[in-house]
């Protein structure tokens, strides 16, 4: 079985900045891709970052110059640092990590998700 766990939200004013944080754990032969997607009350989920084994990152134009996707291939984490956020960005943020796991495919695996507030 897989883990992937998030932390490092809550609540900042706008303007301001947090860095989330995800971290796959169990039995793990690799990791390719690994993404922020974001889901707000009453909308769809969608797309925040991606980033694949190799470095190449991938975002959504409503994040682009204000969030940087990266991650440590060592500890199987991905990391979001988000500046000079907005109400908008307020949502639920779920990690995602496409893992070739114990049986030997490559499988999607979700986390909990943590919850992101942009408020004054």
């Amino acid at each position: 079985q897989v883990h992937v766990v998030e932390s490092g939200g809550g609540l900042v004013q706008p303007g301001g900045s947090l860095r989330l944080s995800c971290a796959a754990s169990g039995v793990i032969l690799s990791i390719r891709t690994m993404g922020w997607y974001r889901q707000a009350p009453g909308k769809q989920r969608e797309l925040v970052a991606t980033i694949t084994s190799g470095g190449v990152t991938n975002y959504a134009d409503s994040v682009k110059g204000r969030f940087t996707i990266s991650r440590d291939n060592a500890k199987n984490t991905v990391y979001l640092q988000m500046n000079s956020l907005k109400p908008e960005d307020t949502a639920t943020y779920y990690c995602n990590a496409a893992v070739r796991d114990g049986s030997g495919s490559y499988r999607q695996y979700w986390g909990q998700g943590t919850q992101v507030t942009v408020s004054s």
